[in-house]
């Protein structure tokens, strides 16, 4: 059977849209673009290919907080200076070490997300989480599991791979310490073919300690990524060195293929590489070999190849196609390794004049910057979540995204590559130290064949290396820029920088970015017009979703025009970048909330305010500022609600975003007249509040095209779930995403309900997260309870590996206020195709 389709993901739409929208969405042609193409993690996706066998090594591990400076509490580690004086000794790696007192869980797993909230200003930035040197019970975490080697497994070469733990990690197997890393976000791995016992159990334990932090955001705990076991050949392909590069020349391609194959062995041996390319459909539609040659005992050897491609289907923002190359490494006339490689055939060129251009269209990136955190699950995301967080910017026409501030996921990466999402690619640490390379190569080196990115960034808002050490910021990058370009020739370099970019780092940088400053562009331009220009982070808007009243005592800030001192607007930073041709496009800060950084206010705020959308990804009114001028449909938004008890005979003003020609506004069916809808702007205005219903009516050449209205509801009075999807697979990792309403008597959504949610989760599924974008909510996340935030709540749910039916009920919490009618919904769970994994000891459904 194969892996799960686009079709199965997407069908049913987000639950944040009206049924209606998305049947004209951008979302809606996406999904019907990507029906059918399989999900990464199917074996379609893998292309799982013998001798080499990938293993998911997530499931069944047992986890126990150590302790930061309590060796006692810490299983006895570092009691004294001993520890590492002989090879095998550590005891809680071995098999009579007793961890049936430890906590079972699956990864992705992030501590951080499960403790309370403390009131400490020094954990502002983090999220207020008890997480850091001065919290060492909660700081340090140690991850166990026992698995098996089979006897077969001798003579191959086995690594254990991290996609990223947060954040210095010592790793032991079978009493051995055998690596550590110590970044949150570069992936890394471990050797273990020396230190397995096989055709017998092994044990493997982490010791993950977060007491320091990568950035200055929520940042997580834990292996919040997912931990792969790959056993290869001992001639094999070397790490991330496939490269798939393509050259467009008239009605055909030119791919340069690359490779190199590493010789662990006991003999000298002569292999040859080929490649056989394949579309979409699965067609081979290029081949190429490489000659054999000699490799020594631990050498290498790097092979190349040319191939043509006829007629190639273009990789573009609307036409996501892929190819895949499949590497092949033959010895003896025997397969000793193979991999598959996805890759996009496209061009993406910035030019000082016009702008950029995809695939020789001028093209404006219209971009957010996003941290990788979540409602519910902090940073330890499902894939699934990924696509549905990508979904809801395309939905509002957005086309790029900025990894703010660190390499991603392989999981948010592909997404973008398969969903037609530009990527600004971001490394943490702006170094030429040889750990500051190290990341920055393993980033590039990951990442260079995927379509999607068209920026490699080596940085953030470095202020010392832009200012008081610019004679070092530019050495440092240029060294990193010129690392970038001898790892991957085809792609600009450059940073987000929030200077006058006239020294320091940005001197070797291929194009300039500019963070907010909407008074530098122009001047830089005319100083220096062959150097082309866009806006690394641009906006910092702020508002919080449903709230009309800025109230500083309440941390609430209006979902109008709220600004922080430095930012723009929607509006003013889309109109001054929208309308100069020279400039690229850019980035806005954010397009989710986040934990941490919580601006403009501190506690009890626990979250940022700059999203366009919220916390769960439910949008607030500047989404369809975007939605408007940068999606391709016709667009009408109007707000606020009309729910506004007590101020009978006040004003209120009445916005509408549209990109239509004009909009006529009625209150309680009195028009309030009509107005020509600005380019790039809106239009608004005061209507004195008496219940009833604001309907705007929008207008194209002279007819009614849209119309939106808002009614005066009553009390809450019953509840609603609804999911993004109501069928998923049963493999322990799929996840549906319920959104939570409270409904007055006429089934309408109440815009103003709080109302606390109790959930019952049953059958072959569990809870994993809850959430409501509220940015001062400091309710568990994982606790079967939710209060609604202005009418929404959301709840994530997960299937386990038993196909059947998870059963969704949602009730009144507690004994205060009115009843309310309950809502259930079932989550069919079906059997598929399960990737490949290590087995648990006892799987648990």
């Amino acid at each position: 059977m194969s892996g799960i389709s686009r079709r199965d993901l997407l069908s049913s739409g987000l639950a944040l849209s009206a049924t209606s929208l998305m049947a004209r969405s951008a979302w809606a042609r996406t999904a019907a673009l990507l029906a059918d193409q399989p999900v990464p993690g199917s074996a379609e996706a893998l292309g799982a290919v013998a001798p080499r066998e990938q293993l998911l090594f997530d499931f069944g591990w047992k986890f126990q907080f150590g302790n930061g400076v309590d060796p006692a509490r810490d299983l006895g580690f570092g009691f004294g200076q001993g520890d590492f004086a002989k090879t095998g000794d550590f005891a809680f790696a071995k098999a009579k070490f007793d961890d049936s007192k430890w906590r079972t869980l699956n990864l992705p797993h992030d501590w951080a997300v499960e403790l309370p909230f403390v009131n400490d200003q020094e954990q502002n930035s983090h999220g207020f989480k008890p997480v850091g040197r001065r919290y060492p019970e909660t700081s340090v975490g140690w991850y166990r599991r026992e698995f098996e080697i089979p006897s077969s497994d001798l003579g191959r070469r086995i690594t254990v791979q991290f996609d990223g733990a947060f954040r210095s990690v010592l790793v032991f197997v079978n009493g051995c310490f055998v690596g550590r890393n110590d970044n949150g976000y570069a992936p890394f791995h471990c050797d273990l073919t020396d230190f397995l016992a096989y055709g017998a159990k092994n044990y493997i334990v982490l010791r993950v300690d977060a007491s320091f932090g990568d950035g200055w955001f929520y940042e997580g705990a834990g292996i919040y990524r997912h931990v792969w076991l790959t056993k290869t050949d001992a001639v094999h392909l070397g790490k991330w060195e496939s490269t798939v590069r393509a050259a467009i020349n008239g009605e055909s391609a030119t791919l340069s293929l690359g490779t190199v194959v590493v010789n662990e062995g006991k003999q000298t041996e002569s292999a040859r590489v080929s490649w056989k390319i394949f579309d979409a459909a699965g067609k081979t539609v290029a081949t190429a070999e490489a000659p054999a040659q000699s490799i020594a005992v631990d050498g290498s050897a790097t092979y190349t190849a040319t191939a043509q491609l006829a007629n190639p289907a273009l990789w573009s923002v609307d036409t996501p196609n892929l190819y895949s190359a499949i590497v092949t490494v033959e010895s003896d006339a025997k397969v000793r390794d193979a991999e598959r490689v996805s890759f996009g055939v496209r061009t993406a060129v910035f030019d000082a004049e016009k702008g950029f251009f995809l695939n020789g269209k001028p093209l404006k990136i219209q971009g957010t910057c996003n941290h990788q955190d979540h409602a519910g699950v902090g940073a330890a995301l499902p894939d699934r979540l990924q696509w549905f967080r990508l979904a809801v910017l395309r939905e509002m026409g957005g086309n790029a995204v900025r990894t703010s501030h660190n390499m991603p996921t392989p999981e948010w990466v592909d997404a973008c590559d398969r969903m037609g999402m530009m990527m600004m690619c971001e490394t943490r640490q702006m170094s030429s130290s040889p750990e500051g390379i190290a990341q920055l190569e393993a980033m590039v080196k990951r990442y260079r064949n995927s379509p999607s990115i068209i920026i490699w960034s080596i940085g953030n808002e470095e202020f010392t290396l832009q200012s008081a050490m610019a004679e070092q910021g530019a050495k440092i990058a240029t060294t990193m820029v010129r690392r970038c370009q001898e790892l991957d020739p085809t792609r600009v370099v450059s940073a987000a920088v929030n200077g006058d970019n006239e020294k320091g780092v940005s001197e070797p940088f291929d194009i300039i970015g500019f963070n907010y400053n909407l008074k530098g562009p122009d001047g830089y331009h005319k100083e220096h017009p062959k150097r082309p220009l866009y806006g690394s982070e641009t906006s910092s808007a702020i508002s919080t979703r449903g709230m009309y009243t800025t109230d500083p005592l309440r941390n609430l800030v209006n979902d109008y025009n709220g600004v922080v001192p430095w930012g723009e607007t929607a509006e003013e930073w889309w109109t001054f970048y929208g309308t100069r041709e020279w400039e690229a496009g850019g980035f806005a800060w954010t397009g989710f909330d986040y934990r941490g950084e919580p601006t403009p206010y501190g506690w009890p705020s626990i979250n940022s305010q700059f999203g366009i959308v919220d916390m769960c990804g439910f949008p607030k009114d500047t989404f369809y500022y975007y939605k408007a001028w940068w999606g391709k449909e016709p667009s009408l938004h109007v707000f606020p609600h009309w729910n506004f008890e007590g101020r009978e005979g006040d004003d209120i003003p009445v916005w509408v975003y549209s990109n239509l020609d004009e909009v006529e506004l009625f209150v309680n069916g009195k028009s309030l007249g009509s107005q020509k809808v600005p380019h790039l702007g809106h239009v608004e205005w005061k209507a004195k509040y008496e219940p009833g219903a604001i309907e705007a009516r929008g207008s194209k050449d002279g007819k009614v095209v849209l119309t939106e209205k808002r009614e005066t509801t009553g009390p809450t009075v019953a509840i609603r779930l609804t999911a993004d999807r109501t069928e998923i697979n049963a493999d322990g990792e799929d996840i549906a995403i319920l959104k939570v309403e409270g409904l007055d008597k006429e089934g309408r959504l109440v815009p103003t309900a709080g109302n606390l949610i109790g959930f019952k989760v049953s059958g072959a599924g569990a809870l994993i997260g809850v959430g409501n974008g509220d940015p001062n909510c400091q309710e568990s996340d994982k606790e079967p309870k939710r209060s609604l935030f202005n009418g929404l709540a959301q709840v994530i749910v997960q299937s386990t590996k038993r196909p059947g039916e998870i059963r969704i009920e949602a009730v009144k919490e507690g004994w205060d206020g009115p009843e309310l009618t309950p809502a259930k919904l079932v989550i069919t769970t079906k059997r598929g195709e399960l990737r490949p994994a290590v087995p648990e000891n006892n799987p648990r459904g």
